[in-house]
């Protein structure tokens, strides 16, 4: 590993650790992030975004031994779905940990997480996880970016951390989005880098409900 990489994951880890936020890349895009249980840090995100609180934070993990640290339950389309397209940017909704905040959870307690093959964000979520905070690094309303020419000044000086060092985000559209119904069958909430062809190769595409 690049030695510069690995001093800055060093000290991104830490900054996190001790309650800090960070922007890191992804296989898509920029993130913005923090370790998903801290509430505090979670609301600091929310803050520098101008993003409504109500509304949760996406999560990464490096690997199943991650999601099943933050997960209240595991089943077996989470792992059909973990074996046919993770690591890739694909999210899935997970019933998550109640000692997670609100912040990543929505009113069902669910999470969407998801395995980034990206190595950087694998690698600061070993360091510092199991699970972190993976929102967009951008101003809520404001365009998403994979460059760190992009990024936004006020964004970047308030957070305590910053691996802008390649690999880069690979750019294109940000991940897709399900959530699983049982009996191998999902729904597509948000149509992103994995296609509905691929989803459909491997689940049962059901339609959104009315």
């Amino acid at each position: 590993m690049d030695l510069e990489l690995e001093r800055g994951l060093a000290e991104t880890a830490a900054a996190l650790a001790h309650g800090g936020v960070a922007v890191y890349p992804t296989e898509t895009l920029y993130a913005l992030g923090c370790r998903a249980e801290d509430a505090r840090a979670c609301a600091r995100i929310a803050a520098l975004k101008g993003r409504p609180e109500a509304k949760p934070f996406p999560l990464i993990v490096a690997d199943m031994d991650g999601l099943a640290a933050i997960a209240e339950e595991l089943p077996e389309d989470v792992l059909r779905l973990a074996g046919a397209f993770w690591p890739g940017p694909l999210s899935v909704l997970v019933r998550t940990r109640d000692s997670l905040p609100r912040h990543v959870r929505d009113a069902d307690g669910f999470s969407s997480v998801r395995m980034s093959p990206h190595p950087t964000a694998r690698a600061l979520c070993r360091l510092a996880g199991p699970a972190l905070v993976a929102t967009s690094a951008n101003k809520s309303g404001r365009p998403a970016t994979a460059l760190p020419a992009e990024l936004d000044p006020g964004l970047l000086a308030g957070a305590d951390a910053s691996l802008l060092c390649p690999p880069l985000p690979g750019g294109g559209a940000p991940s897709t989005l399900v959530r699983l119904l049982g009996g191998g069958r999902l729904r597509v909430l948000r149509l992103g880098a994995v296609d509905a062809q691929a989803l459909g190769a491997v689940f049962r595409l059901e339609p959104h409900a009315p």
